[in-house]
């Protein structure tokens, strides 16, 4: 069955107009453009997702992960998928020898918190740390996050062949998707960009953006800028 062909963007442009009465002819012909690359930009992420979701079958996980739970029980990757067959990680910024844990990687993992019993009932989602598990718990509860669900690494085996723990020194964040294939655990995605594929000016970022707060920030005249980046308090 083949998908129904698309109109074209320039097309859909017409559809539109502001609501707000005294719009400049240059404003909404610039608006009507903007439109087109929206168009154009949300038909692209869907492709991106599609082609994601066709990925082959990735390499099984043959190494026996630990981490250590809510309950400072010890459990193995296998443990953490509960009722799915998906599961998805954030591997954050928190070792023990952090004071506090990365600001961006907070403002990642509190975003996501809203979002977080919305997510359990498709998905199983980890929040990974090399803190002590107790640390972790004491932040989120200072945060005021209830839907998420934190880990800590046993050893640092799994944030190291992750390339969470580079050998210069310090961490990275990482997202990870798992898949359940019969008694195996498969990668199914890994989010991969590193310094060097950055464009001018930018973080390496991946597509889809993630972070609600660049989200929100990329609407408006003075985006996200250059220099700007979360903090834990204000």
């Amino acid at each position: 069955m083949h998908a129904p062909a698309l109109k074209p963007a320039a097309e859909l442009a017409h559809l539109i107009h502001t609501v707000f009465p005294g719009a400049s002819p240059e404003y909404e012909a610039a608006r009507r453009a903007l439109f087109v690359e929206e168009v154009e930009l949300r038909r692209h992420e869907t492709r991106v997702s599609e082609q994601r979701r066709a990925l082959p079958p990735g390499p099984v996980i043959a190494k026996d992960y630990r981490f250590i739970d809510a309950n400072g029980a010890d459990v193995g990757l296998s443990d953490l998928f509960g009722a799915h067959d998906t599961l998805v990680t954030y591997f954050w910024m928190y070792g023990p020898e952090r004071k506090r844990p990365c600001p961006m990687c907070t403002a990642w993992v509190g975003a996501v918190n809203g979002n977080g019993a919305d997510i359990k009932q498709r998905v199983a989602m980890k929040i990974i740390g090399r803190s002590p598990i107790e640390r972790q718990l004491a932040f989120a509860r200072e945060r005021g996050w209830r839907n998420l669900d934190f880990l800590q690494t046993a050893n640092d085996d799994y944030p190291r062949d992750i390339g969470a723990l580079p050998p210069e020194g310090g961490e990275w964040a990482q997202i990870i998707v798992y898949r359940k294939d019969g008694g195996q655990v498969r990668l199914f995605y890994m989010a991969q960009m590193p310094n060097e594929a950055a464009d001018p000016g930018q973080d390496p970022r991946s597509p889809p953006e993630m972070q609600s707060l660049w989200n929100v920030l990329d609407l408006t005249p003075e985006g996200r800028g250059t220099d700007w980046y979360p903090k834990l308090s204000y």
